[in-house]
């Protein structure tokens, strides 16, 4: 008999290949996906695709029923011109929705993907999963009330529960990093600040290999994981190493991170009150600045977690998809 999943943001970069994982691996997969969303990535499925919206619970009614697990993927994410309120509609109370549907319907295992981000800037890498909150917007805050907001149903069994914590998610199919990319391409980029900051990130596949472990794994109960790939390292080397991938030169000439802090925070202070979203913000400057390395010891110790793709070959992967769609030019 096949286990029935239930999986939110199924439509997005995450939730597809999450989807078609669970599905090789022969589970029944429910995907919950917005009206307006597209389905492009789910077309070629046998994933039943259901409507809803986490922010409206009347929407949910019935959705559930016979579920054994829910992957609960969906969010609202980090960006300009959203207002507070959406982050915490859809992060927090779209979350509060879907636990008590979820104990209603009598889910045995809820696994909620957070984020690293409710760590905020790392004061001393790798950051283990007990390391403190600190978000630094309202995105990271919205994920960590979501993420408090879980653990204390996990904590009394409404319902059984995981929280994973990914790290960076990047290969081909998404664009977070494409500017990255194409500034290097472009021979446009720069460093800002002196590019010893560390970076973490983790190749998609190894991802949701991770989140399906949480799902699986009995010892994962009620505990929080840190899902990230296998090394980390200085800002400055990771644009090396994607400068060498698409054989470019790259320029390391360093542009001081001060004048350019004091300048978002003016750009922010003119253009929120007016609606315009800023040319430049203090939060795009947090990839030079911040921290962001992480310890993937207890995932590997409790789940068996064990990343597959090197940080090179994902770089790569992610390049060739980037050139083959026309994206970098």
């Amino acid at each position: 008999m096949e286990k029935k999943v239930f999986v939110t943001g199924a439509s997005g970069f995450t939730g597809s290949h999450l989807v078609r994982q669970l599905l090789e691996r022969r589970y029944s997969v429910r995907a919950l996906v917005r009206q307006t969303s597209r389905t492009d990535a789910l077309a070629d499925t046998r994933a039943e695709i259901v409507y809803g919206d986490l922010t409206d619970r009347s929407t949910l009614s019935g959705l559930l029923d016979g579920i054994d697990t829910v992957f609960h993927v969906a969010a609202a994410y980090r960006q300009e011109g959203v207002p507070r309120k959406h982050f915490f509609a859809v992060n927090v109370e779209g979350t509060r929705n879907l636990l008590e549907e979820s104990a209603r319907a009598g889910v045995k295992r809820f696994v909620h993907c957070s984020t690293v981000g409710v760590q905020g800037e790392i004061r001393n890498p790798p950051a283990a999963e007990n390391a403190p909150y600190q978000p630094g917007d309202e995105y990271q805050e919205s994920k960590m009330q979501g993420e408090q907001l879980a653990l204390q149903c996990f904590k009394e069994n409404r319902p059984p529960g995981v929280v994973v914590r990914p790290v960076g998610i990047y290969g081909p199919g998404d664009t977070r990093f494409l500017k990255l990319f194409r500034y290097i391409h472009n021979g446009k980029f720069r460093m800002l600040g002196k590019g010893d900051i560390l970076y973490h990130l983790t190749y998609v596949d190894d991802l949701v290999m991770g989140m399906i472990l949480c799902g699986e794994e009995d010892r994962a109960l009620g505990e929080v994981f840190t899902i990230g790939g296998e090394e980390y390292l200085p800002v400055r080397e990771l644009v090396s190493l994607i400068a060498a991938i698409l054989s470019r030169p790259v320029s390391m000439r360093r542009i001081p991170i001060l004048p350019l802090r004091m300048a978002a925070f003016v750009c922010e202070s003119v253009c929120r009150p007016l609606g315009i979203e800023p040319p430049i913000y203090r939060r795009r400057l947090d990839f030079f600045i911040k921290d962001r390395a992480f310890d993937i010891s207890k995932a590997k110790r409790l789940l068996g977690y064990q990343p597959k793709v090197d940080l090179r070959t994902g770089l790569r992967l992610t390049a060739e998809w980037y050139q083959k769609e026309g994206l970098l030019d």
